[in-house]
């Protein structure tokens, strides 16, 4: 069986896949710029939703009068980045969606600062909006898509954003290849597209590694 993982991973994940018996592809379909940007109107409460958003933040030279400000995230390794940094979580969710919910229904009274990406998802803010909650956005990193053809037979794909997805679909196809996706937000990339997809249970490359060894594992 070929895989391809839709970004380079690390040297222990595709170890992961080659020990399973699997013929492993990598490409970066997608690359990150990180943004020039002022901590100006910084609210009492940061928001970030990935990794690469925090760390944009924390390599502003002013970050670190910010380390006071209590903290909320998606996703358990951006909040494993976040408190080795020395800021204090409040509150995480694997999703957008569940974050959205506990700001809502716990913090409504409180002001936010979204540190976001140039291809970032509506259902925070929005959600946010609709609740009244007062938040400002900054955008501290670019996604870029960097599309590049397969060639190959390709028995299954790893899919770790929507953006990883519109990236490979510019110059490929699914086929009939297995979709792993990192979460529901990337599979819902993939509606209309193909059914056959697995979505891990937690939101991590981990995860998404297991998912597909264990799908092979049990054919």
């Amino acid at each position: 069986m070929r895989i391809l993982s839709s970004k380079k991973l690390q040297p222990n994940h595709r170890q992961f896949l080659l020990n399973a018996g699997l013929a492993v592809l990598e490409a970066d379909f997608i690359s990150i710029s990180y943004k020039p940007f002022e901590l100006n109107d910084i609210s009492p409460n940061l928001i970030f939703t990935s990794q690469n958003a925090f760390k944009s933040f924390s390599e502003n030279e002013k970050a670190g009068d910010y380390k006071s400000h209590p903290v909320f995230c998606v996703g358990s390794k951006t909040r494993e980045a976040i408190e080795k940094a020395g800021f204090k979580v409040l509150a995480f969710a694997e999703y957008a969606e569940g974050l959205a919910e506990i700001i809502i229904k716990d913090y409504t009274g409180e002001s936010f600062t979204f540190f976001s990406g140039s291809m970032r998802r509506d259902t925070l803010p929005d959600a946010l909006a609709n609740a009244g909650i007062a938040f400002n956005e900054i955008e501290v990193y670019e996604t870029v898509l960097s599309p590049q053809k397969i060639n190959a037979p390709l028995d299954g794909i790893l899919f770790f954003s929507p953006s990883g997805v519109e990236s490979y679909l510019k110059e490929n196809s699914i086929g009939n290849a297995v979709c792993f996706c990192i979460g529901n937000t990337t599979s819902k990339a993939l509606e209309g597209i193909t059914s056959t997809i697995v979505i891990a249970n937690k939101p991590t490359v981990e995860n998404v590694v297991v998912q597909c060894v264990n799908y092979y594992r049990n054919l």
